[in-house]
């Protein structure tokens, strides 16, 4: 480096570069300045201070510098390995990765640029390269443990731990006896666990259980190598061994639930669908006993046993389990148990047996408390908040099972009992939002918050009752009372707060507002880019530390990171935002395509270039605006100011898009990769290709559909509407349209569903085998009047004779009705829309009052809909964000910050 300049600048130049490295920028820009004052061609220099530049947040004048300084020495490895440092940082791997491999044509053995090109291929998955790249490592610097070990990851990620193992073995060859020091103890034991579990992998059972015994003393976890162990032992068949170290395991964690579900599989005593026989029952009830005796402080040991015994037996270990934990007051004792009121592996039956069962408990200690004031068989007085948390856990029972009178009755008694509890707020919260009063559960969730203003998760909770409310406005002021000072929009966003994002995402979309919704739902995908971005400093940093186990599954998990639920949602709902603009373009896209059709088509081209030259100067306007600020933002402490005002906040410029399904299917692909069994990604699959004409591609998410599940609703509206849309086509002209029907024709006799059934008797059969489902009716219902528009009546009324009937208890206190209010909703709204009966619909809306007193959607007698209620007013004033309260007063008024009180002060305005 600077080997062209005389003895003095190429010192300046030495201090350039160890000013770039230690972070001083002014300084390395100070002597860069000097050696060009006498050189002003110099390339290396000319690139490193584009270098620095870029450090500083000055980007256009780094990318002007670093170009000229190549364009002044293409021969130099430092110019090109300056310009892939400088892509590095604008995360363009692929021509980092470019830049890179022409500085090694011209230095191949250049240590630094090696290392730089190995991270970027394992972060871009070119794992064929990473081994070759970290072979040549291994290969210049023979005595670095670093370069051992990469080249070990590298032919494991490359699905090669045979050779990883390997290399690991030539490794520990090199060491001396004595290896390692006290110091070096840990990462050791790290390597030998790493190289065990290659060996597991591979397959060498007995050989990698003969090393772990072997070089045991040497592994610094022990609870690793008694894990590591066990696991071995089990795929090796050797159960008796692996079930005494299972019991030594329990001894060290008795709380463990995978110990105890190693140790059923050991004895022979574990199903994966949960169902056991009477006699398999019985032993594992006697397992549990005697394990209990063992570990009396266990928590699982006694609650393992509800998810397998049945009648009396497990009433007898729900009552034991239930009775101290009431006592002693634990709030989330019904999210502990809500798993057995829906237990996938139990019969149906079984499963209401269960509830039923813990709904009899419950009322015999309730029963019992209210009389005598203690337990039943017990001599001893229980607190008064038992009963308290009695009633407690009824409200959440009968609320799971959609009885809410019984249910806000229950609660309303334990808040009249002890009206300081915050969490008797939150629950009745919950209750009012699964009975349809999203306002008033809303108006609960403010007034438990305002009850502890310092616990973030009650505060969460009533941002995220207020979303569902649309109180958008807010819900966003509330969530700033735990945001930092400054500037606390940007705060959420850089918390990579995303439910948040997605629920006032999915609220936008709810009030029609696309742009803020579609922002809401790219932000949350911007956040996943992040996160795989945020790996790239782990490739180095873990073949340092020797975290290898850990990084190779941190490595996985970014490798499914889009098939995350948070990133499923988002993605779904930026599809959803694309698909509702296409088939209502926004006013101005509508007013712009209005005066471009006027055009002639030179015109248009002209005007298109236009635009496409104004849009980049104003983007190169923003920048050097930003780099500005940048520059000028420093405050005395040396601290930066805050970031750049956003130039759209409501998201005008994402709704601009030339085709809002193109933008769709980018995202739609990603979900196709990574959420494949998820019945949702087909429909919108459906849905999107439907509208771009792409007969083939809708076919493909058809079948999709029917392969996940052929009886659900939604699957049966595609399949009809599909071969209804293929049968109202015109006959095929063109050779690609005669080749698309050739395909259509052959697939067709494929689908069980349509095999020698014309569609309207296909969805004749399939109102026969799911009479009894209101959403199964609906859908019928609306494919009649697509297949049959004149029989409009008729599909109106096989929706109105449908019958809530009573799903089967036993000994609930009240009936429980099959529907459910979100479906109710849902065929409202096909009454109104796709069928466009208004009579229809206000009727429906009558009969629904009945069954969903509460809801405000029906405007149920109960609800905050009502004149009468004490939440009337609530919810009625969103656009200012404000609510009012049982008192007469605003929710805004009575909101108190923590500390932060400035942040409401508008919400009264």
């Amino acid at each position: 480096m600077g080997a062209s300049l005389p003895p003095k600048e190429a010192n300046l130049f030495k201090l350039i570069v160890k000013s770039y490295e230690t972070k001083q920028y002014k300084k390395g820009l100070k002597a860069a300045d000097a050696i060009l004052k006498k050189f002003p061609d110099h390339g290396e220099t000319l690139s490193m201070k584009g270098l620095t530049l870029n450090c500083m947040d000055r980007k256009s004048e780094a990318y002007e510098l670093v170009r000229l300084g190549l364009k002044n020495d293409l021969k130099s490895h430092v110019c090109w390995h300056v310009y892939g440092l400088l892509y590095r940082s604008d995360r363009e791997y692929r021509e980092a990765i470019k830049c890179y491999r022409n500085a090694l044509k011209i230095d191949p053995d250049n240590i630094e640029i090696l290392r730089d090109l190995s991270l970027l291929q394992a972060q871009m998955r070119d794992l064929t390269g990473f081994v070759e790249t970290r072979q040549q490592l291994l290969t210049l610097k023979p005595n670095h443990r670093m370069n051992w070990i990469g080249f070990t990851v590298a032919h494991h990620l490359n699905s090669n731990a045979s050779k990883a193992v390997e290399i690991l073995e030539a490794y520990e060859g090199t060491l001396e006896d004595d290896y390692p020091p006290d110091n070096e103890r840990c990462e050791h034991g790290e390597m030998l666990l790493y190289k065990i579990s290659l060996l597991e992998e591979c397959g060498s059972l007995e050989r990698a259980l003969e090393e772990l015994h072997k070089k045991g003393s040497k592994i610094v976890d022990k609870l690793a190598y008694k894990e590591q162990e066990v696991s071995l032992l089990v795929k090796l068949g050797r159960l008796e061994e692996a079930a005494e170290l299972y019991r030594v395991l329990l001894a060290m964690n008795p709380d463990n639930y995978r110990y105890y579900e190693g140790l059923q599989k050991c004895v022979g005593l574990y199903s994966e669908n949960g169902r056991y026989s009477a006699d398999e029952i019985d032993k594992l009830d006697g397992l549990y006993k005697s394990l209990g005796q063992q570990y009396t402080w266990s928590s699982a040991v006694k609650r393992i046993p509800l998810d397998f015994l049945q009648g009396d037996k497990f009433y007898e270990a729900a009552d034991n389990y239930i009775r101290p934990l009431l006592t002693k007051g634990v709030p989330s004792l019904f999210s502990d148990l809500s798993p057995l009121y829906d237990h996938a592996g139990k019969l149906h039956f079984a499963v209401m047996i269960q509830a039923d069962i813990l709904e009899k408990l419950i009322l015999e200690l309730e029963h019992s408390i209210r009389l005598t004031g203690r337990y039943p068989r017990r001599t001893d007085k229980e607190p008064p908040s038992t009963l308290m948390w009695t009633l407690f856990f009824l409200a959440q029972h009968y609320d799971r099972r959609r009885q809410y009178e019984i249910a806000l009755t229950k609660i309303d008694e334990a808040i009249e009992h002890t009206p300081t509890v915050i969490d008797l707020y939150s629950v009745k919260s919950r209750i009012l939002k699964h009975a349809g009063d999203l306002a008033a559960a809303s108006a609960l969730a403010d007034e438990a918050r305002c009850m502890d203003l310092a616990d973030r998760y009650i505060n969460s909770e009533c941002v995220k009752r207020m979303l569902q409310a649309d109180q958008v406005v807010l819900a966003e002021k509330t969530a700033l009372l735990f945001t930092k000072d400054g500037d606390q929009h940007n705060n959420l966003h850089d918390m990579q707060c995303m439910w948040y994002e997605l629920a006032s995402g999915e609220s936008y979309f709810r009030q029609g507002d696309l742009g803020r919704a579609l922002k809401k739902f790219l932000a949350v995908e911007k956040h996943y880019a992040d996160i795989t971005e945020d790996q790239f400093d782990f490739h180095s940093y873990c073949l340092r530390k020797m975290t290898l186990r850990a990084y190779v599954a941190m490595l996985k998990f970014q490798d499914r990171l889009h098939s995350n639920a948070y990133f499923h949602k988002a993605a779904a709902g930026a599809i959803r935002c694309y698909i509702k603009l296409h088939d209502s373009p926004s006013k101005l896209a509508t007013e712009e395509d209005d005066e471009m059709s006027k055009l002639l088509p030179s015109q248009k081209k002209k005007k298109r270039q236009k635009l496409k030259r104004a849009e980049a100067r104003a983007k190169r306007e923003a920048e050097v605006k930003n780099e500005e600020s940048s520059a000028s933002g420093v405050s005395k402490s040396g601290k930066r100011h805050v970031k750049p005002a956003d130039p759209d906040p409501n998201g005008e410029k994402l709704l601009q898009v030339e085709d809002p399904l193109l933008e769709a299917t980018k995202y739609l692909k990603l979900l196709q990769k990574n959420s494949s069994d998820s019945l949702e990604t087909h429909l919108l699959s459906f849905e999107v290709n439907m509208r771009k004409q792409k007969i083939l591609l809708a076919l493909q998410a058809v079948k999709q559909l029917l392969r996940l599940d052929a009886e659900n609703p939604d699957s049966h509206r595609c399949l009809i509407r599909f071969f209804h849309k293929v049968g109202s086509m015109t006959a095929p002209v063109m050779d690609t349209e005669k080749l698309i029907w050739r395909v259509l024709e052959a697939e067709r006799p494929s689908i069980s569903e349509l095999h020698e059934k014309s569609l309207i008797e296909a969805n004749k059969f399939f109102l026969e085998k799911h009479k009894d489902s209101l959403m199964h009716r609906a859908a019928v219902a609306e494919m009649q009047y697509v297949l049959e528009p004149n029989k409009k009546s008729d599909a109106i009324k096989l929706i109105e004779d449908s019958a809530n009937n009573l799903v089967p208890v036993n000994g609930a206190l009240g009936p429980v009705k099959g529907w459910k209010l979100k479906d109710c909703i849902a065929v409202h709204k096909l009454l109104e829309t796709a069928l466009t009966d208004h009579d229809a619909a206000s009727r429906w809306k009558v009969r629904c009052v009945d069954y969903f007193p509460y809801s405000t959607y029906f405007e149920g007698k109960c609800s905050s809909a009502m004149p009468n209620s004490v939440y009337n007013q609530i919810g009625k004033n969103h656009e200012n964000g404000s609510a009012s309260l049982p008192g007469g007063g605003k929710i805004a008024d009575s909101v108190a910050s923590n500390g932060k009180l400035e942040a409401f002060k508008e919400l009264t305005i």
